[in-house]
């Protein structure tokens, strides 16, 4: 069996979540690994057959998108000649993780494709969401459409939904508590984060960063640059997690047992979903970091807040069915 499987390569929750999906995929057939988009820090391990410059957000400096540089990123021009070029007709099974280059290929040339992604959860209105409704639900329609889903979200709130992908360097961790903070908040500029940080001096913080090269340390906070094993290392040890509306990283905080208080950024609506379902779990959510910051930093540390939550380890078997129920032929 050969299958393709599309991967999203804006933010490193796609990668982190494909370098588990990609081995049991790999126990079926021979697998060809597709990535599209420009912001991701971590990689996977397997080689990748197709790289296409695809069609990323980039992440601003004040807590949002920036839209300049978004715009000026994007090529319609070599995203449509990407989409007609890639050979799809050898492939038994064409997997797709919120990536518009397969995605869009597939629609083009009629060929089946699965969607196996956070971002297809919200083919159901059963997900939760802000109340007033958004144009961005477009980009959840029409961004990468497939013809099935498989969706993960915090809960199951339909039947193709399933709990988060907790990947196996994860589960395999033994989580601690040495007072320090764990920081991932790519959209925010590090100077931004050091001196707000530095307004709560009792507490250490681990920063992690888009833009660092090498650590530095200023007073009680530490800014590394990303990497995968410092990252997981730091989460395991850490008190909590202070981070964006993203999925995959409270997800694994809070299987880690860790708090958690989210600020999703500015103009993104899907992180502006994520939080509201993170607040239905009981995550602390803060819209911006304003004048109140500090305030809202100090209450969440104080606070006895542990959120129980349930994600099984079932990827093998979603994989199975997936592969089961698709793969033609």
């Amino acid at each position: 069996m050969k299958i393709l499987f599309g991967i999203q390569g804006t933010g490193n929750g796609h990668i982190s979540r494909a370098r588990e999906i990609v081995p049991l995929l790999q126990q079926y057939g021979d697998v060809d690994l597709l990535i599209s988009g420009t912001e991701a820090e971590v990689s996977l391990t397997q080689p990748v057959k197709y790289r296409f410059h695809g069609a990323s957000f980039v992440f601003g400096t004040n807590g949002g998108v920036d839209m300049k540089a978004t715009w000026k990123l994007l090529n319609l021009r070599q995203l449509w000649r990407d989409m007609r070029s890639l050979p799809l007709k050898d492939y038994d099974l064409v997997i797709n993780d919120f990536e518009p280059v397969s995605a869009w290929a597939c629609k083009l040339q009629k060929v089946p494709s699965v969607s196996l992604s956070h971002q297809c959860s919200f083919v159901s209105k059963k997900t939760p969401r802000p109340l007033k409704w958004n144009y961005a639900e477009w980009l959840f329609k029409y961004y990468s459409p497939t013809t099935h889903h498989v969706g993960f979200h915090f809960e199951r709130y339909d039947n193709f939904i399933h709990t988060p992908v907790i990947r196996s360097e994860i589960r395999h961790l033994t989580p601690t508590n040495k007072g320090y903070y764990t920081v991932y908040l790519p959209a925010y500029d590090d100077r931004t984060l050091i001196k707000e940080l530095s307004a709560v001096p009792g507490v250490q913080w681990q920063v992690f960063s888009k833009r660092e090269k090498v650590g530095i340390t200023q007073g009680n906070v530490t800014v590394l640059p990303v990497n995968n094993d410092a990252f997981n290392y730091s989460l395991a040890g850490c008190a909590g997690l202070l981070t964006g509306g993203g999925f995959e990283g409270p997800a694994e905080a809070l299987f880690l047992g860790k708090k958690v208080m989210v600020i999703p950024m500015k103009n993104q609506y899907e992180q502006q979903c994520n939080a509201v379902a993170a607040a239905r779990l009981g995550v602390k959510v803060v819209d911006q970091i304003d004048e109140h910051f500090t305030s809202h930093l100090n209450n969440w540390i104080v606070a006895d807040n542990k959120i129980i939550v349930d994600f099984k380890d079932e990827t093998a078997d979603i994989i199975k069915n997936l592969v089961n129920t698709y793969a033609r032929g």
